[in-house]
């Protein structure tokens, strides 16, 4: 290695810096818990430490001890959190530290701790020392070095110049490309990702201040409100219940649901009003919907009610904790009791399981309040599929049951949403069954954010676009389950006649101050999926900054849930996808 570090000194100092980011991502990577982008980011952008040896070739040793420190300390940060933790460090770390306490902190690392982390920081440590006794000064043409230091530069900043020139985004949108691609590599992981918390703090503030600022329910009152009540209020990701064997799909990928089919209340007929997870959840926890967003700002959300109420009110989120999407989310749980964070991953396509939310569920299920309300936010079945679930539940590989018109090249991903939608089954049956035993009135309603196609029509396609709508990315799982005492108290069984209404996940609050004997004077019980006021109403679906693409769900599609007709039928050449253009 010494005479290669000679033959190729230039290479071999980027190799040093390379080091420093590189070795983070691939344990990451080989790891299972990440796919290569953040590695292959952390290659290019440690392009950029040579352009300093360039300029100044005959300073690299002095140069790269004084860099090398700096890099060691931020990626041994990234190291270390992938060590105790097996994740990514990200914005999402950084914010939870500032929101625990040092006790907390200190308690919960050292619970992690093992004495062979030690020795794996000094292995790691010691192999950029001898990489650095190895770094010679280059010899190259001024030329050269000048030609090449102008190279490096244009492909490390490829993600703004392009962003900004080519694709002509504006410089605001353009810097942020060019920060989320430098962030896995040392030492952006902690710049860019501290200034990030910054922003996302700074706009999450903004939302809790003006959340303080809007008035209460107006004589709010609860049925029973002397009783011990636990509502368990789980939310879903990207799964349309299509998929689902508990509503009709012909693959047994919900066999613990099916199994308890007795005991729930599953409705059919529930759509979102968007399919894009903060959007819809907008919605879906306050009195917002398509014809009135602002709502959200202007009265109180779910958990604000509920705390209204006298609820001591848990959040725990599988779901990514500080992105720039997920502010709204974030900010919602800041407006509960406690919170419980589990995804500090950088990326949604990471390996972290739902069944990680069980243990802190457990846990909020044991607190002494006497009435609790616990929001459980899952991963679901989000894409990357195969990240969703782990290796043991590995089911479908084969066609049967796969529609026809899923060529050789979809159907692994088609498989894999099916296993994803399978182990999701796991997780939300987990949660029931953490419940049974659960001492006074315990209810739990489980629904997702929105659907996802995922072949599920001729036309191959797989995501959402609400622009382009079809029924599996709006039609979603609705389901209820209680104990006997809540059951007693409430006519839970009676629910089981409201199973076929039309309704949309906008109204759900609505539904919700329902089932938890709320009242309130702006109470709407025509809007209450399981209220005997109910008025079937008009789904809207659309963007609601674009208006006029707001359209009535049951008009656009009038034949509903078209995947079992579908799956009946041939497939001809050229068939376009239902209810496309309706």
């Amino acid at each position: 290695m010494r005479d290669f570090a000679r033959r190729y000194p230039l290479f071999w100092v980027y190799l040093f810096f390379l080091y420093f980011s590189a070795v983070p991502q691939l344990l990451i990577h080989i790891s299972g818990m990440s796919g290569t982008v953040g590695l292959r980011q952390a290659i290019i952008m440690s392009l950029l430490w040579l352009v300093p040896v360039l300029v100044w070739p005959r300073a690299v040793r002095a140069y790269s001890a004084l860099l090398g420190v700096v890099l060691w300390a931020a990626s041994l940060v990234g190291f270390s959190y992938w060590l105790v933790f097996g994740q990514d460090f990200s914005q999402s770390v950084i914010f939870i530290i500032f929101e625990s306490n040092a006790a907390e902190s200190l308690e919960f690392v050292s619970s992690y701790l093992k004495p062979w982390h030690v020795l794996a920081v000094l292995g790691f440590s010691a192999v950029p020392v001898w990489m650095w006794r190895q770094i010679t000064v280059p010899v190259l043409t001024v030329r050269y070095r000048s030609r090449l230091a102008v190279a490096l530069v244009l492909v490390v900043g490829w993600p703004f110049w392009g962003s900004l020139l080519v694709k002509q985004e504006g410089l605001d949108k353009s810097r942020y490309h060019q920060v989320i691609r430098m962030e896995p590599a040392a030492p952006w992981n902690l710049v860019f990702g501290y200034m990030k918390y910054q922003d996302q703090l700074a706009a999450m503030e903004s939302i809790l201040d003006k959340n303080r600022q809007v008035p209460p329910l107006e004589q709010l009152t609860e049925q029973q409100s002397d009783a011990e009540k636990t509502l368990v209020l789980v939310l879903g990701e990207s799964t349309n219940r299509q998929r689902m064997s508990l509503y009709g799909y012909d693959r047994e990928t919900t066999p613990r649901l099916d199994a308890m089919q007795d005991e729930l209340v599953v409705f059919d007929d529930v759509v979102t009003a968007r399919p894009y997870t903060i959007e819809a959840l907008q919605q879906a926890l306050s009195f917002a919907d398509s014809n009135n967003t602002q709502t959200f700002f202007e009265k109180p959300t779910l958990i604000n009610m509920m705390k209204q109420a006298g609820y001591e009110v848990t959040w725990i989120t599988n779901q990514q904790t500080q992105t720039r999407r997920n502010t709204m989310l974030t900010t919602l749980s800041q407006m509960a009791d406690h919170q419980v964070y589990l995804n500090n991953n950088r990326a949604q396509n990471a390996s972290q399981y739902d069944e990680d939310v069980l243990a802190p569920f457990g846990q909020a299920l044991s607190g002494e309040a006497r009435k609790k309300v616990i929001i459980v936010h899952l991963l679901g079945t989000h894409r990357k599929y195969d990240y969703r679930y782990p290796a043991s539940f590995r089911h479908f590989s084969g066609r049967e049951g796969v529609p026809n018109w899923v060529d050789e090249g979809n159907l692994e991903e088609y498989n894999q949403y099916d296993d994803a939608v399978r182990y999701n089954d796991f997780v939300v049956s987990s949660l029931i069954n953490s419940l049974k035993g659960t001492p006074g009135q315990t209810l739990l309603m489980y629904f997702s954010d929105h659907g996802e196609e995922v072949f599920d029509y001729p036309e191959p396609f797989c995501g959402r676009n609400e622009y382009d709508p079809s029924p599996a990315m709006y039609t979603v799982p609705f389901i209820a389950w209680a104990n006997s005492d809540y059951a007693k108290a409430n006519d839970f069984q009676g629910w089981n006649k409201f199973r076929h209404r039309p309704y949309s996940t906008a109204d759900f609050i609505y539904t919700w101050a329902d089932a938890a004997q709320l009242d309130f004077a702006s109470f709407e019980p025509q809007r209450s999926l399981i209220s005997d006021g109910f008025k079937a109403m008009p789904r809207l679906i659309g963007d609601p900054d674009n208006p006029q693409t707001l359209r009535d769900y049951s008009a656009v599609f009038p034949r509903g849930d078209v995947w079992n007709e579908l799956a009946q039928e041939s497939v001809g050449a050229g068939r376009e996808k239902p209810g496309k253009g309706g």
